[in-house]
């Protein structure tokens, strides 16, 4: 029998999985770069935008709702990290997200819209926070103390992590 796994060395693992995505990048340029990237991916993606490359793998257009759904997610712990003193912060079944929000449905150009818009408002406000600030701390339920700092460095190795997906979903990588 397989020992059962133990979720703070998953989550610790899954931070440096995401953090060696980003290496020593500036997580706001690589952030910058991913809306025109995924608008590349779709305009590659042509008809096979929502085909899935295999069962129980996301289609391009689901890996783009998965990464509006982190944008959305994100810019609430981004606020929360800011404003309160060590807020709690939720964690979501993306599977449960991509499949129940119907992200294979969804218009392109409109989710696209939506986390060009979102990632905007995160990146501007990102520019304009303090060292202080970017060192507060928000307790996540699943992998513990996380500074505004360390999950906005999370979305840019997320970005790349996902962009890749999407590549591979189109036999590109």
């Amino acid at each position: 029998m397989a020992p059962s796994p133990d979720p703070v060395s998953e989550a610790a693992e899954y931070q440096r999985f995401l953090l060696d995505q980003l290496g020593e990048d500036d997580p706001a340029v690589v952030q910058a770069e991913t809306p025109g990237t995924l608008r590349g991916l779709f305009d590659d993606a042509g008809d096979r935008i929502r085909a899935r490359p295999a069962a129980g793998e996301w289609s391009v257009l689901e890996i783009a709702g998965h990464m509006l759904d982190g944008e959305v997610v994100s810019a609430a712990r981004y606020r929360w990290i800011l404003a309160q003193d060590e807020p709690r912060l939720v964690g979501y079944d993306q599977d449960l997200w991509v499949e129940r929000l119907r992200h294979n449905e969804s218009d392109p150009e409109e989710l696209l819209a939506v986390f060009e818009a979102l990632r905007a408002a995160n990146l501007a406000l990102w520019t304009a926070s303090s060292e202080a600030e970017r060192a507060r701390v928000g307790l996540h339920e699943e992998r513990g103390p996380e500074s505004f700092e360390l999950t906005f460095r999370l979305i840019a190795g997320h970005d790349r992590n996902h962009l890749a997906q999407a590549r591979r979903a189109l036999g590109d990588a």
